[in-house]
């Protein structure tokens, strides 16, 4: 068997031990961004698996992620979410940091929901904003570079949907019954770990984005791969701007603390949307 296939089956495995033993099915799988694991204190009856466990599993090391798989009930259903993602600036590969999602497609789930912190760079978002993730652009190397998996999907997998239509508007749907305002705008991801410049906050708006981060994208992509249908949401937690003060700073810290504010706000939407799938 192939070496990365052989991988992702090793960890699959002990997963569905685990899934067989509890007697549950998780049709949903959740990516939890920077400071916002508070939707995973939400999911009742839990069981808790954490990553240094799985055979073969990458560890996450990012600031705001714990790094567990949590199973249990949310809106009705049996998701499994991942209280931390694992990033490619922390010197995984991206054969590793998009492992967690080859794994959940092998356990069953049919849908993924994927979030992040993330700074807008639209002018329009303020900090404690959500914004609908409807497209993205890529500056992070495609996870799908090197043989392909063909037990997976193809060789050349469309993206002119990266971000499933239905799910889109059934959440707009959902928020105006809340009340909720949410934008809809193009996610962009750059490597990291260091903070863009204000010149490539001005480039990235130029281009045609809207909020900017360092994950989410190959996540998206693998699990489109799969054929897996994506919904994904960015918090705004810094305005991204060109036009700073002399002494502003961007802090990591921060940005967590941002997302754990609005973090209420998108575990509501998701439980939500989760309920009517």
């Amino acid at each position: 068997m192939d070496t990365k296939l052989e991988r992702i089956h090793n960890a699959a495995d002990y997963v569905q031990s685990i899934l067989t033993e509890k007697q549950l099915q998780p049709e949903i799988g959740i990516v939890l961004g920077s400071g916002l694991g508070k939707l995973a204190d939400r999911i009742q009856n839990p069981t808790i698996i954490p990553y240094k466990e799985i055979p073969g599993f990458p560890v996450s090391t990012a600031i705001g992620h714990k790094g567990n798989f949590i199973i249990g009930q949310l809106g009705g259903k049996t998701v499994i979410a991942m209280q931390g993602r694992i990033h490619y600036y922390e010197g995984y590969s991206m054969d590793l940091v998009t492992l967690p999602i080859r794994v959940m497609k092998v356990i069953g789930i049919r849908y993924l929901f994927v979030s992040n912190a993330a700074g807008g760079v639209n002018f329009d978002y303020k900090i404690g904003d959500l914004m609908i993730i409807k497209d993205h652009i890529n500056k992070l190397p495609n996870p799908l570079i090197g043989p392909n998996l063909d037990e997976f999907g193809p060789r050349f997998p469309d993206m002119t949907r990266p971000y499933d239509l239905k799910l889109i508007k059934l959440a707009e749907e959902i928020a105006d019954e809340m009340g909720l305002k949410l934008h809809k705008g193009v996610y962009i991801a750059g490597t990291g770990p260091s903070y863009e410049t204000p010149s490539e906050y001005k480039y990235f708006r130029m281009i045609g984005g809207d909020a900017v981060g360092m994950s989410t994208i190959p996540e998206v992509i693998v699990a489109r791969h799969s054929d897996i249908p994506v919904f994904g949401m960015s918090v705004i937690t810094n305005e991204a701007h060109d036009d700073y003060a002399e002494d502003y700073a961007n802090d990591g810290d921060d940005v967590v603390k941002a997302a754990d504010k609005a973090a209420d706000k998108m575990s509501e939407l998701f439980a939500k949307i989760i309920e009517r799938l």
